[in-house]
């Protein structure tokens, strides 16, 4: 019988790359570790993976548990977590996954009524999927995606919970800030800051410079949203943003917004979520704060 330890004995050793670092990383004794292996192998027939040497080789079936050994664990840890916030009386837990940089703030918004109403509740937010945020949510790694780019996939179902324009930052003293807006060839001669994410998912070019076969003259990647401000403030550069977020910050620093061509570019913040759990009470809770922030 497959148990969770042959799963976690797989991922070790590919983590840590020899059985030893494997059975020390889960405290046991390596002949305990190749024992248990060995067990597995005659239960099912097949054999894992063989020794080269001090190295050793996954064969077909090795590589094919530990693919499904990465699906399982985190589903089992999320499984493991859940009863016992059961056991010490909490309610439950929401993890949420970002693929927005400035979405942050629009949700620290959110979570913070979210708390107010939910106190038993524990929220943990992640950045780290910066665009790709579907395999964390087919995988159990978060229970809720942040994304204003939903990828339509079976088992998956998206709600559109926020709408907004991305517009151009420029600072008060940029020879742009008198537009109401500009066209693609503007761009020719800026320095644009974008986040470090590929071209292709940046609403300005994806929907404003590369269908007009624009370019700026040239393109700097910056992670924090405050210090891409400050440097558009000093009039080093432009930026892209949401009109609501571009509104807070107008109150600390010289910045404009204008509109990118003659509609703007028109966004929406959809919540993600897997079809049979969007039901949920603390995911229907959440959206539904969602929805009328």
């Amino acid at each position: 019988m497959i148990e969770k330890i042959h799963l976690n004995i797989l991922c070790e050793i590919e983590r840590q790359g020899s059985l030893t670092a494997a059975a020390d990383a889960l405290h046991l004794t390596q002949s305990a570790l190749s024992h248990s292996i060995k067990k597995l192998e005659a239960q099912l027939g097949t054999s894992l993976w063989v020794k080269q040497g001090r190295n050793i080789q996954l064969t077909q079936s090795g590589h094919y548990l530990l693919k499904e050994a990465k699906r399982l664990l985190p589903q089992l840890e999320r499984l493991e977590d859940v009863l016992v916030q059961y056991a010490n009386g909490e309610q439950g837990s929401l993890r949420i996954g970002m693929e927005c940089h400035p979405c942050y703030q629009w949700l620290l918004k959110v979570v913070s009524v979210f708390l107010r109403s939910h106190p038993n509740v524990d929220i943990d937010v992640k950045q780290k999927f910066q665009f790709g945020g579907m395999a964390a949510l087919f995988n159990y790694d978060i229970d809720l995606l942040v994304t204003p780019d939903p990828i339509v996939r079976p088992g998956i179902t998206f709600t559109p919970v926020f709408d907004y324009e991305q517009v151009l930052v420029v600072s008060t003293s940029h020879l742009f800030a008198q537009k109401q807006q500009i066209a693609p060839e503007d761009m020719a001669a800026q320095t644009l800051y974008t986040y470090p994410v590929d071209i292709e998912r940046l609403d300005i070019y994806n929907q404003f410079l590369l269908p007009a076969n624009c370019l700026p003259k040239k393109r700097k990647t910056i992670e924090a949203t405050e210090i891409m401000l400050q440097l558009v403030a000093a009039n080093r550069g432009v930026t892209t943003l949401p009109r609501w977020l571009v509104d807070q910050y107008q109150q600390q620093m010289p910045l404009v917004a204008i509109r990118l061509g003659e509609s703007g570019i028109q966004k929406k913040i959809h919540l993600g979520t897997r079809v049979h759990e969007e039901a949920e009470s603390l995911l229907m809770a959440f959206v539904e704060l969602a929805k009328n922030s």
